[in-house]
């Protein structure tokens, strides 16, 4: 398999960068350019670009696009994922903004997250379905070789990284409710955002290695010195995150090295025991659809 750069890609690693809010762009790429990559499951976030960073092939894709045109309900999750796996990437480091809902993951640090709680309803949470069942094993849903060399990348830079979490996904747009921020928190809940389900979900069905870089912007309502979150305010804490979340990408390729071997935690096997449709039943039409996402089994 190649990459869009020409690169092949078998035993060799490329990094997927989704950036969320504030994160448009990240800086050095060499050879960089947009280019336009067309999936089953329609049109990407944006167009992505590629180019190389410390020597390794690197894709970027804005979630929300540039300008911010998708509501956290109107990404497209799964164009998202099917494009850069299907571009070549073995590796993905999704960037997002999100709430604390403790005290000690102040607005302005990074939180590496490990686990989530799924609160979103209106989106499409799987590549599967009717005519090809598939159920993939997500107790632990980010890659723990994925998240050593993220937390080493964020070591190099000089960025301060509070490793494991519990992400919280609500639906939104709106912000949480006052008595839900009190109720997350009572869960065992660390940061609340939108973007990381199905985001995650699908990464691990396409059997990439995904890692959760979160950025804090705010205490979420339930801080008695913050009983709202301000946008205004939250920007402006993005603006100066934004440039340490690139510090941590700019460092990545060198912690995470070019040569790759098998996922010691599996991601890139997900689908090996998963696929529950006999292959005489299977819809082909779905079995066309998933030619880059599982296309190694099928």
């Amino acid at each position: 398999m190649q990459d869009i750069t020409g690169q092949t890609t078998t035993g060799h690693t490329m990094i997927g960068v989704i950036g969320g809010s504030g994160v448009y762009q990240i800086d050095g790429l060499e050879g960089a350019s947009w280019v336009t990559v067309t999936t089953p499951w329609g049109a990407p976030s944006d167009e992505i670009l590629v180019g190389r960073l410390g020597g390794l092939p690197v894709a970027f894709l804005p979630r929300h696009g540039r300008g911010h045109v998708h509501s956290p309900s109107s990404v497209p999750y799964r164009a998202n994922i099917d494009a850069l796996k299907r571009i070549g990437c073995t590796d993905i480091l999704a960037v997002s903004a999100v709430g604390s809902l403790r005290e000690d993951r102040a607005p302005g640090e990074f939180v590496l997250v490990d686990q989530f709680i799924d609160r979103t309803f209106a989106r499409e949470k799987s590549f599967f379905g009717e005519g090809l069942v598939g159920h993939v094993g997500f107790a632990h849903p980010t890659c723990a070789r994925l998240g050593d060399a993220v937390a080493e990348a964020a070591q190099s830079a000089g960025i301060t990284l509070h490793r494991g979490a519990t992400y919280i996904a609500m639906e939104g747009p709106q912000f949480s409710t006052l008595a839900e921020s009190r109720l997350y928190r009572q869960w065992g809940a660390d940061v609340i955002g939108m973007t990381a389900m199905p985001e995650a979900k699908l990464a691990r069905e396409a059997e990439l290695c995904y890692a959760s870089l979160a950025m804090v912007t705010d205490y979420d309502c339930w801080h008695p010195d913050h009983d709202a979150v301000d946008v205004a305010a939250v920007i402006a804490t993005l603006t100066g995150n934004a440039a340490k979340a690139r510090q941590v990408v700019a460092a990545l390729p060198a912690t995470l090295g070019a040569s790759r071997a098998p996922c010691r935690c599996g991601c890139d096997q997900a689908l090996q025991t998963a696929l529950m449709t006999a292959p005489a039943k299977r819809d082909p039409k779905l079995v066309a659809k998933l030619d880059a996402v599982a296309g190694r089994l099928l």
